[in-house]
């Protein structure tokens, strides 16, 4: 599925983001930024061992915010490193949070000449938030970014599943139609 936002086009698809072909892959991290399970350490182990050495260079990462490194072994040049939070009932923050976390991987984006940018779920995994939610909250911050910074061509949504996969193109269907 495809949408059009401006001259940028948003992209879903189901797949691993680890073999996507983009100028940058968005890895939800830890805190720590030195590797976990699911899509951090599909990542880690996709990239190679450099990529940890560079991530103990970086001091760690806030939660909400994004820090960002080389590709390494992957078809990527840069991986950006985004926290997002644990979901706690959804009174603790959390969607600014979320929403943060998304605004600064496409700042840094901009930052570094990223053109394509592959995005997986974030903190929909282990960290408990729910799907739909979490899909909404990151297609208004993508959307609303797009608008204003036309250098972003393409953001890919790579999910791992056919559900995922159907949950999102709904929401972004909801989304863009209240355009």
């Amino acid at each position: 599925m495809q949408m059009k936002i401006g001259d940028s086009t948003i992209e879903l698809v189901q797949g691993d983001i680890t073999q996507q072909d983009v100028d940058a892959i968005v890895n939800a991290a830890n805190s720590s930024l030195l590797g976990g399970g699911g899509v951090d350490g599909a990542i880690h182990r996709a990239a190679g061992s450099q990529l940890l050495d560079e991530c103990r260079m970086l001091g760690g990462c806030p939660t909400g915010s994004a820090k960002i490194t080389r590709g390494y072994k992957l078809r990527a040049r840069h991986v950006i490193h985004a926290v997002g939070p644990v979901y706690r009932g959804g009174q603790s923050g959390e969607s600014e949070l979320l929403a943060n976390a998304y605004r600064t991987c496409l700042h840094l984006a901009s930052q570094n000449n990223c053109a394509t940018v592959a995005f997986p779920a974030i903190s929909t995994g282990i960290y408990g938030y729910p799907v739909q939610d979490a899909a909404r909250i990151a297609f208004d911050t993508i959307i609303a970014y797009l608008r204003e910074h036309p250098e972003i061509e393409l953001v890919r949504y790579v999910l791992y599943d056919s559900r995922a996969l159907e949950t999102h193109q709904r929401v972004l269907e909801q989304v863009t139609g209240k355009m």
